[in-house]
């Protein structure tokens, strides 16, 4: 049988994170402590709805029990950084076994700022940890540059997987036929582009999970920048347009769920690209990123009608978004089979 990504919203054996440790990313010693609060904030929130595996580097796992608490479970293993949806496996079943896909990590297209000596072998590190095995890749990818209807529908971006940075001798169709093969999809929708703030210090160069991310078949949920000030209101707009024209793999037309950004539009000076639709899908939960902002609520009520036998938990994503990317980023699942 042909193996496939599940849907986020299938049932789930396990999440997977990884803990901060020391590097460029968390550059002083306050950063690096804010991060551990945020990942142990969004840790404890998945534990309320299903078993959280944290891998954790060498000599840290008493820090990081202090802070996660006794429920979640800890994994010693190398690592350069702690974004588990990046360099964690994708995980992929045939209905019978699971297994995981390692695709080939570069440190988000071998930015300056990037280490990935360890975190490229974490994919095959966790499916060891799974008891699983694994299907490798030689395509440059990332989970949070992926995006599944669980009915053979992906949602791609022209920046990540056919930017120079990753696949420079990649056609769209070598990419579409690989990341079919491995995922088990059909068809594939790019978006030209991520949001502005994703081009910037720690970004991934244009995920496609803080910019719109699949409800259910045929729902999709995605970011809108209302304000015209702000560099992402026309990106948004055009992203809204190409899904509104859109048809995913059964030939429906896409429901398109406009969900807005937070009100603020700058921290530090730069514009930020905070988003809502980096949310994590846990057994009976939603954790869902907030900014001790207006629109806080709004977003909330928004999945909690999409989710409405789901609890949705408010985390604030703030710290997260600093570092380069949210709750979605930090988080990976393990379907149960």
């Amino acid at each position: 049988m042909t193996f496939r990504m599940p849907p986020e919203w299938a049932p789930h054996e396990r999440t997977w994170m990884a803990w901060p440790g020391p590097n460029p990313t968390f550059g002083t010693d306050a950063e690096l402590a804010a991060a551990r609060d945020a990942w142990a904030t969004v840790a404890r929130a998945v534990r309320r709805f299903e078993p959280v595996t944290m891998v954790v580097g060498p000599g840290q796992e008493d820090g990081a029990r202090a802070l996660l608490g006794p429920d979640v479970e800890l994994a010693v293993r190398p690592l350069d950084d702690a974004w588990m949806r990046d360099i964690g496996p994708t995980f992929v079943t045939d209905g019978r076994q699971l297994a995981a896909v390692d695709w080939t990590f570069n440190g988000w297209g071998a930015q300056g700022w990037a280490r990935w000596e360890h975190d490229r072998h974490i994919a095959r590190s966790v499916a060891e940890l799974a008891g699983v095995p694994v299907h490798g890749s030689r395509l440059v990818n990332e989970g949070g540059a992926i995006h599944v209807d669980g009915e053979g529908t992906v949602l791609l971006t022209e920046t990540v997987q056919l930017g120079e940075e990753r696949n420079p001798d990649w056609t769209r169709e070598q990419v579409e036929s690989e990341i079919h093969a491995r995922l088990g999809t059909e068809k594939a929708i790019w978006l030209p582009r991520g949001l502005s703030g994703d081009y910037g210090t720690y970004g991934t160069l244009g995920h496609v999970d803080i910019v719109a991310a699949f409800a259910r078949p045929g729902t999709v949920v995605v970011h809108v920048q209302p304000d015209p000030a702000h560099p992402d209101h026309e990106i948004t707009r055009e992203t809204v347009r190409i899904l509104r024209g859109a048809t995913d793999a059964r030939g429906r037309s896409l429901e398109v769920v406009e969900v807005k950004a937070p009100t603020v539009l700058k921290a530090d000076g730069e514009w930020v690209d905070y988003s809502y639709i980096n949310h994590y899908l846990c057994n009976g939960g939603v954790v869902l990123c907030a900014f001790d902002d207006p629109r806080d609520k709004e977003a909330a009520e928004i999945f909690g009608e999409l989710f409405p036998d789901r609890t949705v938990t408010l985390v604030d994503a703030r710290t997260i978004f600093a570092g380069g990317g949210g709750i979605h980023c930090i988080t990976q699942q393990q379907p149960k089979v």
